[in-house]
């Protein structure tokens, strides 16, 4: 099983990419392919640019998506929705291919500081991915990072921890299963 993961920010103290490390511990048989949108890095997106032919990272990161058999990602929320990064290489991604996630498995998940946990943004991608054919298994939101998370111990708070392995072991079942 080839597994791409991502944190739908740049960031170099991402919280979301500390949520992916996390979880990528339950997957650790497998071939992990864990990118940073750092190495996407392009000009913002416009009709203009796009007549001038599509940046390479474009297409490297739709080729990650194809090489993948699924994928887990945790998106930051920036003013209640997706990152400008992840909203970036999204948009130039999706004018390639509309079906950007290619009909892959996903567990989606966001975390943030607040008591919400990214919901926001969560509930628009849950919406939302699946137009652009993200097959999406499972959803996990982690509320107030900094109270139940540690960076050793990973998820402190019991109950969470608890939907957490459950969602992820759902995840694995249906990973196989496809």
């Amino acid at each position: 099983m080839n597994i791409l993961a991502f944190a739908g920010s740049t960031s170099s103290t991402s919280i979301n990419r500390e949520l992916v490390k996390f979880v990528l511990k339950d997957f650790q048989d497998e071939d992990v392919n864990f990118i940073d949108l750092n190495d996407f890095n392009m000009p913002v997106f416009s009709v203009d640019l796009e007549k001038k032919g599509f940046p390479d990272e474009a297409h490297r990161f739709l080729k990650a998506i194809e090489e993948c058999d699924a994928i887990i990602c945790s998106l930051a929320e920036h003013n209640r929705s997706y990152s400008a990064a992840f909203k970036n290489v999204f948009d130039w991604a999706s004018r390639i291919n509309v079906k950007v996630f290619q009909n892959k498995p996903m567990l989606l998940m966001s975390t943030s500081p607040g008591g919400y946990g990214g919901g926001n943004v969560m509930n628009t991608a849950k919406t939302f991915f699946p137009q652009f054919a993200a097959d999406v298994k499972d959803t996990f939101s982690l509320p107030k990072f900094y109270e139940n998370f540690d960076l050793e111990s990973g998820v402190i708070n019991p109950e969470l921890l608890k939907e957490l392995q459950e969602k992820i072991e759902n995840f694995k079942i249906q990973i196989k299963n496809s």
